[in-house]
Order: C-alpha cells, then structure tokens, then sequence
C-alpha cells in the first residue's frame, strides 16, 4: 500500500488553515492513501482545532515556536514515522495551487526524482516587489553553485520528498530549509528535479518577510551560512586570497623597492605586506578546520539517519503523538 501524506508547517494559521485543507486532494494517482499532517509550531489561536474540524490525520505540537525550518524537520520526522512513501510539504496560507501535486509528485512515481521543487511563476506574482524577486533569483543562482543542481525557484516551499531522501536531509538553518535541503540533495547525490506551478492570490502577508530590510538581511546571512556550511573550503579559500593577493602585491612591491636600494623609505609596505599574508594563512588555516568539521557533520548525520530508520522499523513512536 503506497502512502502519500501531505505536510504543512502552522503557526497561528486559524485564518488560512480551512481554505487550504479544503484544497487539498483526497486521492492522487499513484498512491492507495494519502493523509494530511499538521506541524503546529507553537501556534496561540484554534490552529490545531482547525485541524481537527477538518480530519486532519496527523498533528504534531512543538512546544514552543521553533521556526518553519524545524516545524518542516519535525513533519518530515512524523510524516516517516507514520508510514509514509512520499511527503508533500506546502504552505498554509494557501500560496500553492493544490492541484499541482499530481505534477510534483509524477518524477518520483515515474523513479526519475527523489526531490521535486515546485517552479513558480515569479516574474508573474504581482504580490512580489521587484527586489524580493531579484533576491528569489539570487537566492537560486547560489544554491545552484552550491549544490551543482538546476533548480529555477529553490526559495519554494511546495515540493515532493521521497522517504528515502527524507531520511537523508536535515536543516541546519533555523530561518528556512528551502535553500539548504536542495544544497543537501545535491551533495549527497540525491536525485532533484523541479516542475512548473501554479500559486494563488495572496491570503496574508509573508512571515518570513516582516520587512525588505529583515529579508535582505536574513537572506545575504543564509547565503553566507550556506558556503560556511557546504563549501568550507571554498569559501575560506576566497576570503583568504581577499587577504593574500594584495599581501603578494605589497611585497613585491616593496622587493622591487628593495633591489633598486630604496627599501628603506618603504618599510610600511613590508609590515603591511606581512600582516596581509598573515592573515591570509590564518584563513585558509581556519578553511582547512571548518573542512573537517563538515566532514565530521556528515558522519553525524549518517548516524541521526540510521536511528531514524531503526525507529520507523520498531514502530515505536505514534506520528500523531504530541512531540515537545
């Protein structure tokens, strides 16, 4: 029996909940059953009563508010505990053309994709400022660097995970798992692929986005995050050069100086030639560490996987327990 559930991060959504439980289907092709499960982050109104009056399946309660990137963690979890063999994540507002999951979830079906990310129309959402829709390209253009993936809209929400990619991932990012999850398929070789969507009219305004100057600031934070993380090396490699290239320029210049018996005259250029390069090593120093410690992490998480897999095969915890 193939099961489909369908996951969606909540908080404080009693408004928008209804409509976008309403829209969602009660069979998909290619699937015996398919459920929906409800991530309350935290919420203070009737979120989960909602939920509730609609037959949701599934409900997990995080204690407190701990952002959508582990509300969405925290459903994958559930979402596997609970016998699923594909997850749907979409938004509770409604923002996603629930018709779109029988697109979303055919490149899976098919054995094409592990991963597919709904494409949005972005020039096409009036909704969107002209800045917020550079920074969704730019946002996509770096994790396509990052992650050697081509994924046209990465910053979308609404996408289709195969358990055996779900088991993989984890996020880091307390802000948002949209960017890192793809960086994630990418690097470990996970099948990802994307397909065009449909959105609806705007039913509240974003949570991410309190503010253009929050979003620009928290989004340039993530993308600097997310070379730290996944590309250490890399990284520190080119924040070194930063630091060695005009440590090599001053030296030189003060050796051309040197030679010709002017090196007195420039002994400025030496120490700030020396303080330059040094600091150049100690970046690239730092590169190396931070290289192992990613090397570290992924040996982490190849541990986390196996005990999520050992509890999915016990049985042992209930998808629609409470979780604190």
């Amino acid at each position: 029996m193939r099961k489909l559930i369908i996951q969606i991060p909540c908080y404080n959504e009693e408004g928008t909940l209804g409509l976008t439980l309403d829209a969602l289907p009660r069979s998909v092709a290619g699937f015996d059953v398919v459920e929906r499960l409800i991530i309350d982050d935290g919420s203070k109104d009737d979120t989960v009563k909602v939920a509730r009056q609609h037959g949701v399946e599934h409900i997990v309660s995080l204690s407190s508010n701990q952002g959508l990137a582990r509300a969405f963690l925290a459903g994958l979890e559930a979402a596997l505990k609970a016998g699923a063999d594909v997850i749907v994540n979409t938004d509770a507002d409604n923002q996603y053309d629930a018709a779109g999951i029988d697109d979303l979830v055919r490149p899976i079906l098919a054995g094409q994709a592990q991963i597919v990310i709904g494409a949005r129309p972005i020039s096409a959402i009036t909704e969107f400022s002209p800045l917020k829709k550079m920074l969704q390209r730019l946002g996509s253009a770096v994790v396509k660097i990052a992650s050697d993936t081509e994924i046209p809209d990465a910053p979308s929400g609404f996408r289709a995970i195969h358990r055996d990619a779900a088991l993989r991932l984890n996020v880091f990012n307390n802000y948002t798992y949209t960017l890192e999850t793809i960086i994630q398929a990418g690097r470990k070789g996970i099948a990802i692929t994307s397909v065009p969507i449909r959105v609806n009219g705007a039913t509240r305004p974003s949570r991410l986005v309190k503010s253009m100057s929050s979003y620009v600031r928290r989004s340039i934070f993530t993308i600097v995050r997310i070379f730290v993380l996944y590309k250490p090396l890399r990284f520190f490699m080119w924040v070194g050069s930063l630091f060695l290239i005009p440590g090599v320029l001053v030296g030189a210049r003060f050796l051309w100086k040197y030679l010709q018996g002017q090196g007195d005259g420039h002994v400025q250029s030496l120490i700030l030639s020396s303080i330059l390069i040094v600091t150049a090593m100690v970046v690239f120093g730092a590169g190396i560490v931070a290289d192992l410690v990613a090397a570290n992490r992924v040996l982490l998480e190849e541990v986390r996987m196996r005990l999520l897999k050992a509890e999915i095969v016990s049985g042992s915890h209930d998808a629609s327990r409470p979780c604190e």
